[in-house]
């Protein structure tokens, strides 16, 4: 009987406890959320509570476990696994509580600023920061799960260790284009040249920057498609952002119209669209006249907007606008193609009317 009572005690007892000072840290944490309701750290932190309970049961369970006397065959694998399930958990408690950490200190500058360029610029840098912190604490926790929980493989990592050298320059010769978009990951994140939520054209699609990872980085498109491409990409090649320096963008509309367009008034039209639009933000306005074809005038439409989105929608706005007046008031000005008789030279005009004025009088000599 005492050999099942005193493991059963011992063991209950022990997560009956763990479980217990989990239950007073959360509520811990939740009183110090309401006391102080403008730092959101402590609630934050409250989702650190099931690797942080996973962490006390099996540290306790390991240190409790001879409390047990089980004298059990397979005690050294089972100690084994309590000790895998401490480091994994100890890496996940860190994992989660840096998260939360950033997460409060990005809140906290973005409170602070109202220059969102720069909270897209931290934003960056910290979910860079992240998951650098995440991947080192993933190779240590391994590193130490094999080290420690496996005696017998520190004689072999002894002999690695030796060889380090020969193994790094096989490994970086083996690993240059992963190691390259790592690189070019950090070069990107804390050289500002891309952040997330910026506007960028690349490859002739337009979107936004909407994740930054080690190796990767991911564009949604504004058809809701997602363009992933390597880091080093941005690095090697240009593209476009349009959030580079402001948000602030103009937008242009091209129109193919006949040489008789009534370019003043459609400049008047216009003014008076745009200041009936809520995209426009009153900065500056242009309609000119850009490029000449042989058949056709090019007339620009240039207005200022508030960011790309606002751009768009003004640029499809005046396009339909711009037709439909011209349509409505000048139907002659929209393109069409020339079926009468080209204009001739002085001189065949001459000529050609000669002929015509003499052909009556050589057919009546005839008759």
């Amino acid at each position: 009987m005492e050999d099942v009572l005193r493991p059963a005690l011992v063991f209950g007892g022990t997560i009956a406890v763990t479980l217990l000072v989990g239950w007073v840290i959360d509520r811990a944490l939740h009183a110090a959320t309401e006391r102080h309701p403008e730092n959101q750290l402590p609630e934050l932190l409250r989702r650190c509570q099931l690797p942080l309970q996973l962490l006390l049961g099996s540290a306790a369970l390991q240190a409790t476990y001879d409390l047990a006397e089980l004298d059990l065959k397979q005690d050294r694998a089972v100690q084994s696994v309590l000790a895998l399930l401490t480091i994994a958990a100890a890496a996940w408690l860190v994992i989660r509580a840096a998260g939360a950490v950033a997460e409060n200190t990005l809140a906290a500058y973005a409170a602070r600023t109202d220059d969102m360029a720069r909270v897209r610029q931290f934003r960056t840098q910290l979910g860079m920061l992240r998951r650098m912190v995440t991947t080192v604490l993933a190779v240590v926790a391994a590193a130490m799960a094999i080290l420690l929980v496996f005696p017998s493989l520190r004689t072999v990592g002894t002999s690695l260790l030796a060889s380090a050298g020969v193994i790094g320059i096989i490994a970086g010769v083996a690993a240059q284009s992963m190691l390259g978009n790592l690189f070019a990951g950090l070069q990107v994140a804390f050289g500002d040249s891309v952040r997330i939520g910026d506007t960028v054209v690349v490859d002739g699609e337009w979107g936004v920057v909407e994740e930054i990872s080690l190796a990767f980085l991911t564009v949604r498109i504004w058809d809701d498609r997602r363009l992933t491409m390597p880091v080093s990409y941005f690095n090697s090649k240009p593209y476009e952002n349009w959030s580079r320096g402001g948000t602030e963008i103009t937008g242009t509309v091209y129109f193919h119209l006949d040489y008789t367009t009534p370019v003043p008034e459609m400049r008047s039209a216009l003014q008076e669209f745009l200041l009936g639009r809520k995209e426009w933000d009153g900065r500056s306005w242009s309609l000119v006249v850009t490029d000449t074809t042989p058949t056709t005038i090019v007339v620009r439409a240039a207005m200022s907007t508030r960011n790309a989105d606002d751009a768009w929608t003004l640029r499809c706005a005046v396009r339909e606008e711009m037709i439909s007046w011209l349509r409505a008031h000048h139907p002659y000005a929209l393109p069409r193609v020339p079926t009468g008789p080209a204009a001739l030279p002085p001189q065949r005009r001459e000529r050609q009317e000669q002929q015509e004025g003499a052909a009556p009088g050589e057919s009546l000599g005839r008759g």
